[in-house]
């Protein structure tokens, strides 16, 4: 009975992970069916391919976030006066 309110009404989406800025994994509230964007940017459904190339993507995605993070408090330590 859940699935009919999709077919009719369409799903009602909300956002399970950021994967990154671009790329989302969302879920569906009435029939908790998974789907993410694809390289289009259009919303599919979450297959073992695309679950693992999320993976993939954030651990990228992550460690680009944390060496930029760490480079700019480099940065911003060269740049304090101490008296």
């Amino acid at each position: 009975m859940k699935y009919i309110h999709c077919k009719v009404f369409g799903h009602d989406f909300y956002i399970s992970r950021h994967v990154t800025n671009f790329v989302k994994e969302y879920t569906c509230n009435n029939c908790k069916k998974e789907f993410t964007t694809d390289s289009s940017g259009n919303i599919t459904a979450l297959t073992p391919k695309f679950k693992e190339i999320n993976q993939v993507l954030g651990n990228i995605h992550n460690r680009r976030i944390t060496k930029a993070r760490k480079k700019l408090n480099s940065d911003l330590n060269l740049l304090a006066f101490k008296h």
